[in-house]
């Protein structure tokens, strides 16, 4: 299997199935990521380094004002999209199989996590996955240990506080907290 070939089967959003190429090779992808994520994340590295990693992970050119404080942690890396000048801070896990896509000027809080893929309900099927991609908007800040399960969109602006669970969209300039994250607060200008 190709990687092009892989990236359009799961940002499809159709189910991986157990077993399958599409799991083999999801397997394959997260050996490849545990070689880059080791790299980075057991040496100092100055921020030209990290970036250059980056990139090495995701497989495409990085905008020279992202910031990343390691240790990060991935099981692709190669559906990770990042605009301008994001800031992901210290053990962020980002699972991007289903694809996640941060916008300009986005700050993501420690040991955030970030989730693409679900498990089948059924007992007998639980091996299968099912990719869903999150959209994180332009200037969205999440606080410490914040959660997005699959297929979430946070609007342009939106704050999520520190330890929210996301389990479904958030308009934009709206502050979301609590498990399951709901919104407490409109943004005013």
């Amino acid at each position: 299997m190709k990687l092009e070939d892989f990236l359009a089967y799961t940002n499809s959003g159709k189910r991986i199935l157990d077993p399958s190429e599409e799991l083999d090779y999801s397997s394959y992808l997260t050996q490849e990521a545990l070689k880059v994520t080791m790299e980075l994340n057991n040496a100092y590295h100055t921020p030209e380094e990290v970036q250059d990693l980056f990139a090495k992970l995701t497989g495409s050119p990085v905008n020279r004002s992202l910031s990343l404080v390691p240790p990060f942690y991935t099981d692709c890396g190669k559906n990770i999209h990042v605009g301008k000048n994001v800031f992901i801070n210290t053990g962020c896990t980002i699972q991007d199989q289903g694809g996640v896509y941060i916008g300009d000027g986005a700050l993501i809080g420690h040991h955030a996590t970030i989730t693409t893929l679900n498990h089948e309900q059924d007992p007998g099927k639980r091996g299968d996955l099912l990719p869903a991609a999150v959209h994180i908007g332009k200037r969205v800040w999440f606080g410490a240990n914040v959660t997005v399960l699959p297929g979430v969109t946070i609007g342009d602006g939106a704050i999520i506080a520190a330890g929210a669970v996301v389990t479904k969209n958030v308009p934009a300039r709206t502050i979301a907290a609590g498990v399951p994250a709901r919104v407490v607060k409109e943004i005013s200008e």
